[in-house]
């Protein structure tokens, strides 16, 4: 092999080994509102005055679940919603299909994710991306 063939194999390597590591927080899913059916659903219908119904779907942040998966959602947080999360200067709220089949949703301010990426959520409190 070639020393040109060598050093290319090294610092392909290396890149390999460049893994981000940003704090994570668990978060609720998205909650989406909008007027209700005209057929009664199994959730709570609230009258609004002037407005007609209103279907209200609540949910609380599940616990962080360590393991591997890829991010299927990535929704910007505008600073009034990310001051309640526990990771500092969050900006994204990230929906992560676990291997599992599985749904988390995180809060993290990491910057360089893109859908269909590959992480993993360390029980620490971390996502490392890329994952392997």
């Amino acid at each position: 092999m070639s020393k040109l063939t060598l050093l290319s194999l090294a610092a392909l390597a290396a890149l390999a080994g460049c893994a981000s590591e940003h704090k994570v927080a668990p978060a609720p899913a998205p909650v989406v509102v909008q007027p209700a059916p005209t057929t009664p659903p199994a959730a709570v219908v609230v009258p609004q005055a002037g407005m007609g119904a209103v279907v209200v779907a609540p949910t609380a942040a599940a616990p962080l679940r360590a393991g591997t998966g890829r991010i299927d959602s990535i929704i910007d947080l505008p600073p009034s919603a990310a001051a309640g999360s526990t990771v500092p200067n969050a900006n994204k709220r990230v929906g992560i299909r676990m291997d599992d089949g599985t749904l988390q949703y995180l809060d993290t301010a990491a910057s360089d994710l893109a859908v269909g990426d590959r992480v993993s959520i360390t029980s620490d409190g971390y996502m490392r991306h890329p994952a392997p």
